[in-house]
């Protein structure tokens, strides 16, 4: 099979978003969390992008329940589950539940609603999309200031994790970065992307960290406590949004960097749609440096991890994403140049050069299965 670009994940293709949430409760607790549903479901229904939801409890195991909606497309369901009226709402459930996983697909073909011919203009992804097996996910949190240099140094410091986690999921690279006082983790994953994500929450290695960081966050939390770890890695929670691989040979030697682009506010999701197209075209340009690209957004906050050959500051405007006409003055319009120390018009290579500069994140660690 050819492709131009491969893309792993990818949140604005405009189809529509089907959401399951596979639930385990707990025993005697059907009745409590069908009440708290039918308050989450009222709730939800306001939510601009989202179209109808099911219910349904299995015919095999009763403390087993699912729960599937249907939304226009990603970005409404990305805006408000990374919301903290999603927080809120979901409160009420937390002490129903044992687990829960949640899975998200967008609806490639349907039978029975609508005609083939109309599916296209329907919500309906057109082609399939090609993979590497990978699942991308990112934390970020902010530490108080004064201590990111300790933080640095014990995030740095600890021993990696054990790399394989059962027969089907593997712990593929660890990258972490900081910018001032935030704090990004992106890791990649073989196969089961939660599996992973619990396994190295359980490592003593990993709690020991964790627990030596906590008196530097700056949003309290203890991890003893199911309920406050679970509100803080909701909050922390970093999707992302898209992943895009150019289809030429890799080269021999990549650098990866972290680029932080602080939106105005509520033009984050804007801003990493821009800087998606961007990176899906570079994709497709044999004579770009930026091989491959994954964007990660949450609320105002985009970052953008990107394998690159050579420095970055040897092509800026192709390490920004700003490749084409008024891509600078698109991004000059969504991002918040004061809160990254960099105002005024992005058409100057001196301001080019000055944001490539101020939104580089120091890496701290950048670890790959085989170093584990």
């Amino acid at each position: 099979m050819t492709t131009s670009a491969r893309i792993s994940q990818s949140a604005f293709d405009g189809s529509r978003l089907r959401v399951i949430l596979l639930l385990d409760l707990y025993e005697g607790a059907q009745q409590q969390f069908l009440e708290a549903y039918d308050l989450m479901r009222r709730q939800v229904a306001t939510v601009p992008g989202h179209i109808s939801d099911q219910l349904c409890q299995s015919i095999e195991n009763p403390s087993q329940w699912l729960i599937t909606s249907e939304w226009e497309s990603a970005p409404p369901f990305l805006a408000w589950v990374n919301s903290e009226e999603h927080v809120e709402t979901v409160k009420p459930m937390h002490s129903c539940v044992r687990d829960t996983r949640s899975m998200r697909y967008s609806v490639l073909r349907e039978t029975g609603v609508r005609e083939p011919l109309a599916q296209a203009s329907a919500g309906v992804q057109v082609a399939p999309r090609v993979g590497d097996g990978v699942a991308r996910h990112a934390l970020t949190f902010t530490v108080k200031p004064g201590s990111e240099s300790k933080v640095a140094e014990l995030l740095a410091g600890y021993e990696s994790p054990k790399a394989q986690v059962d027969e089907t999921t593997r712990l593929r690279r660890t990258s972490l970065f900081m910018h001032g006082n935030r704090v990004v983790r992106a890791v990649e994953v073989e196969g089961d992307l939660l599996v992973a994500l619990r396994h190295v929450a359980r490592q003593p290695e990993v709690r020991a960290v964790e627990e030596a960081i906590n008196p530097y966050l700056e949003q309290d939390r203890d991890l003893t406590d199911p309920e406050s770890a679970r509100v803080f890695f909701t909050r922390a929670a970093l999707p992302a949004v898209q992943h895009v691989v150019s289809s030429r040979p890799a080269p021999a030697e990549l650098r990866r960097h972290a680029l932080y682009y602080p939106a105005k506010e509520g033009h984050g999701m804007e801003l990493a749609q821009l800087l998606a197209r961007q990176d899906a075209e570079a994709a497709e340009d044999p004579d770009s440096p930026v091989y491959g690209s994954t964007v990660f957004h949450r609320d105002d906050i985009v970052v953008r991890l990107i394998d690159i050959t050579g420095d970055l500051d040897l092509d800026p405007v192709a390490s920004l994403g700003l490749k084409g006409p008024r891509k600078a003055a698109e991004l000059e319009r969504l991002l918040d140049g004061a809160a990254i120390g960099v105002e005024g018009s992005l058409t100057t290579d001196r301001n080019i050069n000055r944001l490539l500069s101020h939104a580089d994140m120091l890496p701290v660690t950048d670890r790959t299965s085989a170093e584990s």
